[in-house]
């Protein structure tokens, strides 16, 4: 049997795992890491110990030796192997056992800890429980001491937090201060985020009162001495000459740098529609300088802005016609200029889209809203009325005062869109803040056009010249018409006569004045039916013809028409305090045109018409003068109707402008009804005056006839005496006139009740001049009855019924017999129809007077 001391040297001198340099194996050496091992492998153990079995030097031998196998080693070799394993199992084993113990001693040291934590935890949920029962008791002694808790606690947070910040912000100071850096606001700002970004803004702002207050040399100087909060700050020389740096350019220039860096962050995160991180920006830059950077930096880089502002230069469009029918007074106006409509509509647009993305982007949405209303109506709107403006003031005062109505009811309409749709607050209804900031702008926009009186006296202006072109022909006429005054009577009369002449020299003055629009100048001459201004100059050379020179109901309802559209256009545009004030001049302007120019012109040349025609005995006087009262008496009731229908409501506010326009109103139309009242008397006299004239050819054989009764075609046998014919045929002509001229009603009823009064008086007198037989009577009788005719067919009033009778009378008071008679006079005292004076009268021209029977009634008279 081999020796064992040999076999163990040979293994062990196979490197690195045997020591021994024998030609036998010895024992690998290994150990419990061997096994433990991540990488260890059984094969590959196995192995190792195999090779390690056999020397190399008995490895390298011949070839001869090779073939033969000695297994001795390779026994040698695994036997002390195994008995290496077995020590090693045996210490596992070993150390399983201490293992275990000290894991069950572990245990019941876990079991003691957790039942001690148990009652811990229970004892603690105890407290927790009595502590929340007493806070939320309801007793007022345990809510005032969880008050106060809560209150300590809120108090002890703020200080740690301002404590805190103190700290930060002295260490801040001193970095600057000393060594002129702001690193450590500088690594909150590379942080990014909101918070850190608000941080450094706070911080920024708080450094750099700190740098008014400590660093005094770093700001301007008051008088040459250096003042600090006021104090004179002597006593920093000292520390004036440790300053190295100035402190305050720094935090402005950090301040600065944070501040462009958060609008350039605004900007992308604005252009990729990043709607939060513009909301966390504008938060920063809010809590940094009130957000007024970044509202101007969206406000002014808006694209609506940038493209407005190269179309500014546009000239305002429109044809040609359009700005024609603007200027028409007779024409309906064409509504908003096109390039302003166009711009209210896409500012409707803007707004709308632009209120969804302010109400995302910024927290301070209202405001940033009211400065975006603002720039879109300070700057859009304004500079495109204003240039439509100038555009139709360049066509005329009537376009002018249309345009401005137009587009204030236009951006008007747009200003309740807006308020409607809600913008930020949508879909609700606008804010009261965002609403009273369209209303201001509705009112800034127009202010420059209604204050102080420069809208009413562009509406005076423009109905002035309106209502002289169309009266200038009537004017003209008017003015040639009158001649030099002879008698006291038309020297009273001149003053209408240079009011006239007046306006006439006011209309051509101001077609000559250089500020007339050459649109404007055409309409005036439109209006006034000339063909240049040339004419206008020279009343010479003017036709005119009598339709010039009379009323037209038709041109009263244009003059209406044009003041109650500025009555309109003033209610809208500038209704408010000075409404009354304002109508009381448009009907200043009113009464002064339609009432005295136009109607009291119209009927004083009527007037002088009837006073010729008094005293006309040669020929039929000719009462075509009394047309013109049809037409008065209808423009005389349209002017009351506006006055007291539109204008006098309108000045209800004011009652001392009320009560002026009242009695202004009220005595031009008693002085209009007193001409009418004076024409109609006046050509009541001129007809009476021609029936006397008429009257004073009666023969006085025409009712003592004596006709043969045997020839043929006595008088007797005529219808009524050719005086009565003729007068049965002048009234007749009249009585059509009235109708056509007069309209049917209370006047031409008093009028003809006070004609028919007078010619009565005229029969009566007419019938005592001459001498009557019975024959006479009958032509008397035939005359009267052709006289009732006439009456009749007039509108008479009730008054006049008993004279109709009366007059039937007359002609049997020469018809009867003495005892008839008397009996007919008696009939006459009971029903009360005759004065004994008159009866008396009529019964002394009977051709009987001097017989007994008529003695005696006489006698009864």
């Amino acid at each position: 049997m081999p020796d064992t001391t040999s076999t163990s040297s040979s293994v062990s001198q196979s490197p690195p795992i045997y020591s021994g340099r024998s030609i036998f194996g010895q024992a690998p050496t290994f150990d419990l890491e061997t096994f433990s091992n991540r990488n260890f492998v059984v094969k590959d153990f196995v192995e190792t110990l195999s090779e390690s079995a056999f020397p190399s030097n008995r490895r390298s031998g011949p070839a001869s030796q090779a073939n033969v196998f000695d297994p001795k080693p390779l026994i040698r070799t695994f036997e002390n192997a195994l008995n290496r394993m077995v020590d090693i199992s045996g210490d596992l084993e070993h150390r399983e056992n201490e293992v275990s113990a000290a894991v069950r001693r572990a245990e019941a040291q876990h079991g003691k800890t957790t039942q001690s934590t148990r009652i811990e935890l229970e004892e603690a949920m105890g407290k927790l429980e009595r502590l929340n029962s007493s806070l939320s008791g309801s007793d007022q002694h345990s809510v005032c001491r969880s008050t106060k808790i809560g209150q300590r606690l809120e108090e002890l947070d703020r200080q740690r937090i301002r404590a805190q910040d103190t700290r930060f912000l002295i260490q801040c100071w001193l970095e600057v201060s000393e060594r002129g850096e702001l690193y450590m606001l500088e690594d909150i700002r590379r942080q990014g985020g909101g918070e850190n970004k608000v941080r450094c803004a706070n911080i920024a702002r708080q450094l750099m009162r700190i740098s008014q207050r400590l660093d005094p040399q770093s700001w301007p100087q008051v008088n040459g001495t250096i003042q600090v909060n006021g104090v004179n700050s002597g006593h920093y020389q000292d520390r004036k000459k440790q300053q190295r740096h100035n402190t305050r350019e720094l935090i402005e220039k950090f301040s600065e740098t944070l501040e462009k860096d958060l609008l350039k962050s605004f900007d992308e995160f604005y252009r990729r529609e990043n709607f939060d991180g513009m909301h966390g920006c504008a938060k920063v830059l809010y809590d940094f300088n009130n957000g007024a950077s970044v509202i101007a930096a969206f406000v002014n880089q808006h694209q609506f802005f940038i493209e407005r502002s190269q179309l500014i230069t546009e000239e305002v469009g429109g044809d040609a016609e359009s700005w024609e029918r603007l200027a028409d007074p007779d024409a309906e106006p064409p509504g908003v200029e096109p390039s302003l409509q166009a711009l209210i509509e896409e500012v409707k647009i803007v707004i709308q889209e632009e209120s969804t993305i302010i109400k995302r982007a910024f927290p301070y949405a209202e405001q940033v809203m009211a400065r975006f209303l603002q720039r879109v109506f300070q700057q859009s709107i304004q500079q495109r009325l204003e240039m439509v403006l100038e555009k139709a003031n360049t066509v005329s005062s009537l376009a002018y005062l249309r345009s401005l109505q137009a587009a204030r009811s236009a951006i008007s309409t747009l200003i309740d869109d807006l308020k409607m749709h809600g913008l930020i607050e949508s879909p609700e209804p606008s804010s009261p803040q965002i609403t009273v900031v369209l209303d201001q702008q509705f009112d800034d926009l127009f202010v420059p056009y209604f204050a102080g009186s420069n809208y009413i006296e562009r509406e005076k202006r423009n109905l002035e010249e309106l209502y002289s072109s169309l009266l200038f022909k009537f004017t003209i006429f008017h003015s040639r018409r009158r001649k030099a005054p002879t008698t006291l009577m038309k020297s009273l009369a001149k003053t209408g006569s240079e009011m006239l002449a007046s306006a006439r020299d006011a209309y051509v003055e101001r077609l000559d004045s250089s500020d007339l629009a050459a649109a404007q100048k055409r309409m005036l001459l439109r209006i006034a039916g000339l063909k240049d201004a040339e004419n206008a100059r020279a009343q010479t050379e003017i036709d005119v013809s009598n339709e010039d020179g009379v009323l037209s109901t038709t041109n009263a309802k244009r003059m209406l028409k044009w003041l109650a559209e500025a009555v309109g256009r003033g209610l809208e545009l500038n209704g408010g305090s000075e409404t009354a004030r304002d109508v009381s001049a448009l009907l200043h302007i009113l009464i002064t045109n339609m009432a005295e120019l136009y109607l009291e012109t119209a009927l004083d040349a009527a007037h002088d018409l009837a006073l010729s025609q008094e005293n006309t005995t040669k020929s039929e006087p000719d009462l075509s003068y009394i047309s013109v009262l049809k037409p008065a008496i209808t423009v005389m009731h349209l002017l009351s109707t506006f006055i007291h229908t539109v204008l006098l409501p309108l000045a209800a506010s004011n009652i001392s402008v009320r009560k002026e326009m009242t009695r202004s109103t009220t005595q031009t139309l008693e002085h209009l009804e007193n001409k009418v009242n004076n024409i109609l008397q006046h050509t009541i006299d001129v007809i009476l005056n021609w029936i006397s004239r008429l009257l004073a050819n009666q023969k006085k054989t025409d009712f003592r006839p004596r006709d043969d009764p045997l020839a043929p075609n006595t008088y007797t046998e005529l219808l009524q005496t050719p005086t009565c014919q003729s007068i049965y045929t002048f009234l007749s002509r009249l009585n059509t006139l009235f109708l056509t001229t007069i309209t049917p009603g209370p006047n031409l009823t008093a009028f003809s009740t006070e004609l028919a009064l007078g010619f009565r008086s005229l029969l009566f007198s007419h019938f005592q001049k001459f001498q009557v037989n019975a024959a006479g009577g009958i032509m008397v009788t035939k005359d009267l009855t052709k006289y009732i005719e006439i009456f009749k067919s007039w509108d008479l009033g009730e008054e006049f019924e008993g004279s109709l009778e009366s007059l039937t009378e007359i002609g049997h008071l020469f018809v009867v017999g003495p005892e008839a008679l008397r009996e007919r006079i008696r009939g006459y005292r009971e029903r009360g129809i005759w004065e004994p004076g008159m009866l008396r009268g009529f019964v002394a021209r009977r051709e009987d007077v001097g017989s007994v029977g008529v003695q005696s009634v006489l006698s009864m008279l």
